[in-house]
């Protein structure tokens, strides 16, 4: 039997250094990342065991390690996020990443910008 489930992470914040404008690169903003893995839960749920399961930790450590490194876009650092999480994690199906930009300067009011990627392991359905 297959348990399958989802792993999230909500509200992880972070002060960094992506967009188009010199500004942004220099003095940076505060962007939001939300998580979503697709998983099965057949070791963790009936062994008790972390290593059957999502790390939230190694999870977190993935999301700063791409957060501090600068992009212009954040397609291409979501999806990164998104290819690491599928790479460090056997049991991971599906990574979606959301990442939030707030008060993007966007020339008029925005609360946040967001991007969503949605990376499926080959093979999976």
């Amino acid at each position: 039997m297959k348990l399958k489930g989802k792993v999230v992470l909500e509200g992880l914040e972070f002060h960094a250094y992506h967009g188009i404008y010199p500004e942004e690169r220099s003095s940076g903003n505060k962007f939001e990342v939300d998580i979503a893995v697709d998983t099965t839960f057949d070791e963790s749920a009936f062994h008790d065991d972390l290593s059957g399961t999502i790390n939230y930790e190694e999870i977190y450590s993935i999301v700063k390690g791409e957060m501090e490194t600068p992009s212009k876009l954040l397609e291409p650092v979501a999806h990164s996020i998104a290819q690491k999480i599928l790479d460090s994690f056997s049991s991971a199906i599906k990574a979606e990443v959301t990442i939030s930009k707030f008060n993007p300067p966007i020339g008029g009011v925005c609360r946040k910008a967001q991007v969503s990627v949605g990376l499926q392991r080959n093979g999976s359905s």
